[in-house]
């Protein structure tokens, strides 16, 4: 670009800038849009990310990354502290005895408990930073390490975690404990450490850990440390993450997807005020062409200016994104760790991310404007702003986007039956929700036809064929509307749904009053009490334990026989009749082709089915042949249950995990008898009332955060709304004003406006219904099954639709009375002279 081209540009941008300093609207209008949209889209990436990098940076707390695992062998629950003291011996002193587990302070918040040897963890951490040009972080870090190895009372906690807390003192399983504060850099997060000696008493496992830590390279000893644990462990290398990033995966698409639709709502707003304001400086463009300023010149001078309040508006949008991480945080934290086990550390934030949002908006936002711009240099300096050539543009564009939408939703048509991944299932389900929102223009035009040929002449006939000429203006901030419209209904329509199935599910699943999860050194004398009462009219046992499916982690467990049967909710099975299910199940227990059943979760990830045979690590090479599929809900892992006569046969854990019982007469209070009796913890007795409070709210955590962001998304498009509905009124002053002189009351006009507007957000509403049905159909049976593994019955939820179209009602009309107010407060003759101006 030459000289007089960038004189000419820059001339051009003051003229639009002192154009926005006469009407602020427009910018804010702009700016508004694109905060919104980089606000959303910034809060939950961070999240996102943070989350994710947290399974692959989790470290050994106060230690380093591990390179090598050393497990409990299929059969055992622990390893023996034997092994650890053995692995030292044969000279692997880059190692970490861990033990962990959950427990309960006083006041019934449950803590992950990790116990391990700190001087090991710290002496590993140390070997790491030895080998680098870094200072040990730990040589600033005070810690109480002569008391702590002597076995006193004392957890390190995080400071964030320590900042929830009442007092320096945290009291566990009746054991008060002194707490010291460790930074959050140290990636302890809601995590408690202790010394192992401390978890073994408080977690009530003397001579037992979890598992063994290696920081060193052991392939060269691989073979002989194989042989060593033939009969006692399992050794494997370190993931880095790999398995928890897999199992969350359907989570974290699911916040990219609605952050996306967030975003795309934003921008929705961002071109409606970019539309708007180049509309109003349609005639100030021509005059610019007519004193000589090159075309060029205003295309560089329109994509500065919009360069400009990209920028603002991204920088603005990212600190606020950052700060709604900030909030979301908390609530990703306690649904991953609580569902999936995953430990989410302390938020961080990166300057890419900004520079990021800023090019995918700048980028979107020129493509989305492309036209317009080009719209307006090409017209002819002559052309008149005229409202029929506006009209004939609008209703071109209309059959574009009605045409385009049809494509997008026959391609979703014709692959979303055949799609078994959640992955494509979730692009397909994107082309709709672009469908969806491309189709309504043309859909409301073909609505307010339909009335106006019903409606009455005069004022009422003049007020709905007007309406029908204010779509064009009013489609953006409409689809906006639609989009948000829609994809609430659809969540609503997801979430109540699932408390239903759920609800109905528990129902079938807990058959019994109490439910009790003593210790194991405990077990015995539970049942003994229990059997020696005779109002306990029935107990039924629990056995439990990990094992793995293909090195995929799952659930094996078995009940006793009436429990299996009274229980389990079957999906499909092989027998018509269940009477026949089960007697085949339990005749084959001992058989050589004994029979399973398994999770509705674990059939679809693995994509078996009734019949199919499978091998669990637990049972060896024994192949089990697939007699049934339940429902179940919850569980990311999948379970399989067998007969309990073939899991005693496989010598697995004698003891049960847990024991639950019917009782005739106050079961509460003979739940607190047996408190007191064998001094249990009260979250170790469940009462079954208690067991749905918990489930239910446990598994609301799980749609909580797309539920929050889906309301974000509706709060944005209702500002949206605000903001059209706001600058069309304006520009509307003069032809209201000439209405007004032709002897139309400021009532009678005050009730036009506002009705065509309410008009306009009702029938949206109207087509919001069916397109939000349909998408919660797709979120139920298609998305959430194949991700989730959960399938769940439609249910329609009309006080959550009241709601949303309630909210829009109240945007539109709001927006419409503030400038209908200050008309009224203004002469006549200026509103008549913006006709000209």
């Amino acid at each position: 670009m030459n000289s007089p081209s960038i004189k000419g540009s820059l001339l051009t941008l003051k003229v639009f800038l002192a154009h926005y300093h006469q009407s602020p609207l427009q910018a804010g209008a702009i700016i508004i849009g694109i905060i919104l949209a980089v606000t959303l889209l910034t809060g939950v990436r961070a999240t996102n990310e943070n989350a994710i990098n947290s399974y692959s940076s989790a470290t050994e707390l106060l230690s380093q990354q591990a390179k090598w695992l050393i497990t409990p062998a299929a059969q055992q629950e622990n390893l023996a502290e034997q092994r650890y003291i053995e692995l030292r011996q044969m000279g692997i002193y880059q190692s970490l005895a861990v033990l962990q587990g959950w427990i309960t302070d006083s006041r019934q918040q449950r803590w992950q408990l990790q116990g391990s040897d700190i001087i090991a963890a710290i002496s590993a951490l140390n070997s790491k930073d030895d080998t680098s040009s870094h200072a040990s972080p730990f040589g600033k870090l005070d810690l109480p390490l002569a008391r702590i190895i002597a076995g006193e009372p004392i957890v390190l906690m995080s400071r964030s975690a320590a900042n929830t807390l009442d007092s320096h003192r945290l009291t566990l399983d009746d054991v008060s404990l002194e707490v010291v504060t460790v930074d959050d850099r140290f990636n302890l997060g809601n995590r408690l450490l202790v010394d192992i000696s401390l978890a073994q008493q408080l977690l009530d496992k003397p001579g037992q850990l979890s598992y063994i830590a290696i920081f060193s390279d052991v392939s060269d000893k691989q073979l002989a440390l194989e042989s060593w644990l033939a009969a006692n462990g399992n050794l494997s290398e370190s993931d880095n993450g790999d398995s928890m990033k897999a199992l969350t995966n359907s989570f974290h698409l699911n916040l990219t997807a609605m952050s996306l639709l967030a975003f795309i709502v934003g921008l929705f707003i961002a071109y409606n005020g970019v539309r708007y304001s180049l509309l109003k400086r349609k005639r100030l463009i021509i005059q610019l062409q007519q004193q000589g300023v090159m075309k060029l010149s205003i295309m560089a001078a329109l994509s500065g200016e919009l360069l400009l309040l990209v920028l603002v508006g991204s920088v603005v949008g990212f600190i606020l994104g950052l700060q709604l991480s900030y909030w979301l945080q908390p609530m990703v934290s306690v649904t991953l760790e609580q569902l999936y086990g995953a430990n989410i550390l302390p938020g961080i934030w990166r300057w890419q991310w900004l520079v990021q949002a800023t090019l995918l908006t700048l980028g979107a936002a020129l493509l989305a404007c492309s036209s317009l711009f080009i719209e307006l240099l090409r017209q002819p300096l002559a052309q008149s702003s005229g409202q029929f050539s506006q009209q004939k543009n609008a209703h071109r564009a209309q059959k574009w986007q009605m045409l385009s939408a049809m494509i997008l939703a026959l391609i979703a048509l014709i692959f979303m039956p055949i799609s078994q991944d959640y992955r494509i299932t979730m692009g397909l389900l994107g082309l709709v929700v672009l469908a969806i929102p491309l189709s309504l223009p043309w859909l409301l035009v073909r609505l307010i036809n339909a009335i106006a040929a019903m409606s009455p002449k005069g004022l009422i006939g003049y007020q709905i064929a007007e309406t029908k000429e204010l779509i064009p203006p009013l489609s953006l901030a409409m689809m906006a509307m639609l989009l948000a419209l829609t994809a609430n209904i659809s969540m609503n329509s997801l979430v109540g749904s699932f408390e239903i199935t759920l609800k109905q599910w528990l129902n079938a699943r807990l058959h019994a009053d109490l439910y009790l999860r003593p210790p194991k050194n405990q077990m015995v004398e539970l049942e003994t009490l229990l059997s020696q009462n005779k109002q306990v009219t029935g107990i039924y046992k629990q056995w439990l334990t990990k094992t793995k499916y293909q090195h995929t982690p799952i659930f094996l467990l078995t009940r006793d026989r009436y429990s299996i049967e009274n229980t389990t909710v079957i999906k499909t099975a092989k027998s018509s009749s269940e009477t026949a299910l089960w007697q085949d199940y339990f005749d084959a227990a001992l058989s050589k082709a004994p029979e399973v059943i398994v999770s509705e979760p674990f059939a679809i990830k693995h994509q078996l089915n009734v019949g199919d045979s499978i091998s669990l690590d637990a049972l060896g090479n024994t192949k089990l042949t697939i007699a049934a599929i339940y429902y179940d809900y919850g569980n990311p892992y999948g379970e399989v249950i067998i007969p309990s006569a073939l899991w005693h046969q496989a010598k697995l854990d004698t003891e049960p995990l847990s024991i639950a019982i019917t009782y005739r007469g106050d079961f509460d209070a003979y739940g607190l008898e047996l408190q007191q009796q064998l001094a249990l913890p009260e979250s170790l007795i469940y009462s079954q009332a208690r067991i749905k409070v918990q489930a239910i709210e446990m598994f609301k955590r799980t749609f909580s955060i797309t539920q929050v962001l889906n309301t974000l998304t509706l709060l944005v498009a209702a500002i949206g709304l605000f903001s059209a509905c706001y600058m069309l009124t304006q520009a509307r002053m003069a032809p209201i004003a000439r209405l007004y002189t032709l002897g139309v009351s400021r009532r009678q006009l005050t009730t036009m406006v506002t009705t065509q507007m309410l008009l306009m957000v009702i029938l949206t509403c109207i087509v919001a219904l069916p397109t939000g049905a349909i998408l919660g159909y797709l979120l139920i049976n298609k998305v959430t099954l194949q991700a989730f593994g959960w399938s769940i019955a439609m249910v329609w939820d009309w006080s959550a639709y009241f709601d949303v179209v309630l909210l829009a009602l109240v945007a539109s009309t709001l927006a419409v009375a503030l400038p209908l107010y200050r008309q009224t407060r203004r002469p006549l003759i200026s509103s008549l002279q913006s006709d000209i101006l």
